[in-house]
């Protein structure tokens, strides 16, 4: 039979006392040895001696319980939580550099080996170890910075050539860059974990989204599918999917659509590449880039005792994580939610020292009413600069 102070591990998982349960059962069984009017509170020896024991013994649950846990993907954690996935056949995600998709013109047949192009602030972007310029004149490549982070590059910045190569004429990137990420949280892995149980699906589509989740660094990614045989609401035309993904080698991405794609299922977006489709035929794949949306936040609170400025740019800085963290295309409400941000700003640390006055968000097209709303495959973009706080 296992000890009062023991975990236990039945059907519905596994539980343990708590510290307070450990340290009566000590107590009591303390008690029945030397006697039911031995004192054992907090300001005597061996009433402390006891805690120590409680807390030792708690102490060695909490590490069994977290053990236990980390055989699940839904409740592992670090360590556990990377050698989980792997049998998904996925790995955590390092940090990465920024990716932009750069316009290759130049003579066709050209062979532009290491190339490397700049942009307006000289960051280097170095193009695939090997590109051949297709007849038609024009290839677009997935570039990658050669500065680990979140380095920017607006629509047209990246249009030196820095590895000159006879036949390459020009470069430009046509939408921004995709921003570099940190090592990859325990909380997106295991999102993307859930989502790439889908590759082996018998849904075509849910099998598509899995590969192009899987994608080495893809950050965030929606599908559409119109089935009807009508364009949509989106402009989809009718029995095509649209998929929009952020982060990721173009190649590698179209790559992914064009293995697990249904047969005579159009493709849609104003990204493409022509890949190999199953049978090793060139077919060519498109899809979107997200269209960044600034999203602009007005906050006032008035201070109460204890507020400090700390507390303020740890407002701003959630606000702006919360926009910066919202799906592409707003998911199920198709917004930049007023509510949620409220929720964020008000969940700091510290938040007793304040008392949030108003909170206001806007976008290009204006003030939210309160939410702002996102197309298919606009994705929200918030700096902590863009969060006006104002203290009263």
């Amino acid at each position: 039979m296992a000890s009062p102070t023991a975990p236990t591990i039945s059907a519905t998982g596994i539980t343990a006392p708590t510290y307070a349960q450990v340290l009566d059962y000590l107590k009591t069984t303390y008690r029945s040895i030397y006697g039911a009017d031995t004192y054992l509170e907090s300001d005597s020896q061996d009433g402390q001696f006891l805690g120590v024991i409680a807390l030792a013994i708690s102490d060695a649950n909490a590490s069994v319980i977290a053990a236990y846990n980390s055989f699940s993907p839904n409740t592992g954690q670090g360590a556990g939580l990377s050698s989980n996935v792997k049998i998904n056949g996925i790995g955590r995600a390092v940090s990465t550099s920024s990716q932009a998709d750069l316009t290759i013109i130049g003579q066709a047949g050209t062979v532009i080996t290491q190339g490397v192009a700049l942009d307006g602030n000289n960051n280097k972007w170095a193009l695939p170890a090997t590109v051949t310029i297709p007849p038609s004149g024009q290839v677009i490549v997935t570039a990658t910075c050669s500065v680990t982070g979140a380095v920017s590059a607006g629509v047209g910045q990246i249009n030196k050539i820095s590895t000159m190569t006879r036949g390459w004429q020009s470069v430009s990137n046509a939408s921004p860059a995709s921003p570099g990420a940190p090592v990859e949280t325990d909380a997106a892995l295991r999102a993307r974990q859930k989502t790439s149980t889908a590759l082996p699906s018998r849904t075509v589509l849910d099998g598509t989204t899995g590969a192009v989740a899987n994608v080495p660094g893809v950050t965030r990614y929606v599908t559409y599918d119109n089935d009807t045989s009508f364009t949509d609401l989106n402009g989809i035309p009718a029995h095509s999917m649209a998929i929009v993904v952020e982060g990721g080698d173009v190649s590698a991405i179209a790559s992914a659509i064009a293995a697990k794609k249904g047969p005579g299922g159009g493709t849609y977006g104003t990204t493409s590449a022509s890949v190999p489709d199953v049978y090793g035929m060139p077919i060519t794949i498109r899809f979107f880039r997200p269209t960044y949306r600034t999203i602009g936040v007005a906050v006032s609170i008035k201070a109460l005792s204890g507020y400090v400025t700390a507390t303020g740019a740890s407002i701003q800085q959630a606000v702006s994580d919360y926009v910066n963290q919202v799906a592409i295309g707003g998911g199920p409400s198709g917004t930049v939610e007023w509510a949620d941000a409220l929720t964020v700003a008000n969940s700091v640390p510290n938040n007793s020292t304040f008392k949030l006055t108003s909170l206001t968000l806007w976008g290009p097209d204006g003030v939210g009413a309160p939410d702002i709303p996102l197309a298919f495959n606009h994705a929200a973009s918030c700096t902590p600069a863009s969060v006006a706080l104002t203290v009263t």
